[in-house]
């Protein structure tokens, strides 16, 4: 039988919740949480597991988004993997968004990108079989640019529309634009079960967030 995975995605407004056997998504659902995860995900977990007659304690692997996003997000969605990773003594895998949103493209180059907000971006390069090519990073959309490789790259993300023009009026411009689901926790959770079956699914205590940058409280604290 093949393995059994739970991947959530809490990093962002738009969530997602995947069950998966092997890379084969069996059900996802798409979450929109404005106010947060926190009072609705262990409810929205319960019910997708209850519809496919699954418990807690059937899943062979935990997974969930690690950032960069939302720093409450994050955490909420990492909280609740590990959480349920101990009680039932089972692996947990953590995935970056970016790297998920590399899965969706097709070509040798793959530039993800996530708003990061005030005018920047998440973003990094992958090649096609998923290693980094340029570090994750965030910085203004246009600075980020001039530190792209040389070369066809293909743009990916879940929404590039707020960047279009700055795009248009470098070098990359008429570059292929692929826009991602939002729901990201199929993505997440097929990349889980490579990992589990390659034997780099880890303990729950050895998991930690991708936040990319600090949180706002940090760096006041680092300013000030």
């Amino acid at each position: 039988m093949s393995e059994r995975i739970l991947a959530v995605d809490t990093t962002h407004e738009f969530g997602s919740l995947a069950l998966l056997c092997g890379p084969d998504t069996v059900e996802e659902v798409l979450l929109h949480a404005p106010d947060g995860f926190g009072q609705i995900l262990f409810g929205r977990i319960g019910q997708l597991l209850e519809r496919h007659a699954w418990k807690a304690g059937d899943v062979d692997c935990f997974a969930s988004a690690s950032g960069p996003g939302s720093f409450t997000g994050v955490r909420i969605g990492l909280a609740c993997v590990k959480g349920l990773a101990e009680a039932t003594e089972k692996p947990v895998v953590a995935v970056s968004n970016l790297a998920a949103l590399a899965t969706f493209g097709s070509a040798a180059l793959r530039a993800t990108v996530l708003d990061a907000r005030r005018g920047a971006v998440y973003g990094a390069v992958y090649d096609a079989h998923g290693a980094l090519v340029r570090t994750e990073v965030v910085v203004p959309f246009a600075a980020w640019l001039d530190t792209l490789p040389a070369g066809e790259v293909e743009f990916i993300s879940t929404d590039l529309s707020p960047f279009a023009a700055t795009l248009a009026s470098t070098r990359f411009a008429g570059a292929p634009v692929t826009t991602a689901p939002r729901a990201l926790a199929a993505a997440i959770g097929r990349m889980a079960c490579q990992r589990l079956r390659s034997g780099h699914a880890e303990d729950p205590a050895a998991i930690d967030a991708n936040y990319v940058r600090m949180a706002d409280a940090e760096l006041f604290w680092k300013e000030s």
